[in-house]
């Protein structure tokens, strides 16, 4: 079972057993957080279409509900995202993040389980699904163990020896160079380049993002309307300034270093850290980057 979060690891992965280089695959999980790019829905389509559907794999769409609508919404419990808090002193946090689990993990967990035929229970005893993870040697640190026992994570990307920029050149030879970073419109673990990129190229999920940085300043909507409003304001950009007023154009340390690889990297449609993968949430690359100047 391949989880596929439709970026340029798992669409490799995917490709790769398509073509018998690696197992056949009995399926393959997408988690829909709702607010995905839109090129990644039409990845996606192409994806199911000219791929999985041939190799006979089976592609699950699966979905927690829309992060979008639900953080907006005062009568929906809203699972958090990792936002940008400044408080009254001046310091500035972050809040804990739950989104990933609730709305990437839980729904694969419970494809997985439906598909080993247990959707409830127990399960019994030795029982489990093996799981692809599109993780590289590059970021061999992200490689990590499911955590339950009816899903064994394995990360064929590595056992292989590949490199991001190996899965990049691979997927230039075969016509699918255009994968896009899969992650959230408003995920606050964008870099500037990813923010400059959507604010240059997609202006419609722009607007979005901004309008839901400047909506969710006092925090999620049922917390607002619950009587526990968050103490301090919330922010998408860690400058902690609103979306359309950040130093997006500040080219920070991270990006530099990002820039001095191989000329293969002109392959990646987008400078910045990697997308977003239901087992890697990209928290890491938000630590190594060096902070903005506000």
């Amino acid at each position: 079972m391949l989880s596929l979060g439709a970026g340029v690891q798992s669409t490799a992965l995917l490709l790769l057993a398509a073509e018998g280089v690696l197992p056949r695959l009995d399926g393959a999980i997408f988690s829909d957080t709702g607010w995905e790019p839109e090129q990644v829905y039409v990845h996606l389509e192409r994806l199911e279409k000219e791929v999985a559907t041939p190799a006979g794999i089976p592609v699950y769409r699966v979905s927690a509900g829309n992060i979008h609508t639900d953080a907006l919404d005062p009568a929906h419990r809203f699972a958090s995202m990792p936002l940008f808090v400044k408080n009254g002193d001046g310091s500035v946090g972050m809040i804990r993040r739950q989104c990933t689990d609730e709305y990437k993990l839980k729904p694969i967990k419970r494809q997985v389980r439906t598909l080993l035929g247990y959707p409830a229970g127990r399960l019994p005893r030795g029982l489990f699904a093996e799981q692809w993870v599109g993780i590289s040697c590059d970021e061999f640190t992200r490689a990590k163990d499911s955590g339950i026992g009816y899903a064994l994570n394995r990360h064929p990307l590595l056992e292989l020896g590949w490199s991001r920029t190996d899965c990049l050149r691979f997927l230039a030879r075969r016509g699918w160079q255009s994968t896009p970073k899969s992650a959230c419109v408003g995920c606050p673990f964008h870099s500037n380049a990813q923010w400059r990129q959507m604010r240059d190229h997609q202006p419609t999920e722009w607007a979005a993002a901004v309008a839901f940085d400047h909506a969710i300043r006092s925090g999620a909507a049922r917390g607002n309307a619950t009587g526990s409003p968050l103490l301090g304001q919330a922010y998408l950009h860690r400058s902690c300034v609103p979306l359309d007023q950040a130093p997006v154009d500040t080219v920070t340390a991270h990006e530099w270093r990002e820039r001095q690889g191989s000329l293969l990297d002109l392959l990646d449609p987008e400078d910045g850290p990697r997308g977003c993968s239901p087992w890697t949430c990209r928290s890491d690359d938000h630590d190594a980057e060096s902070a903005v100047a506000a």
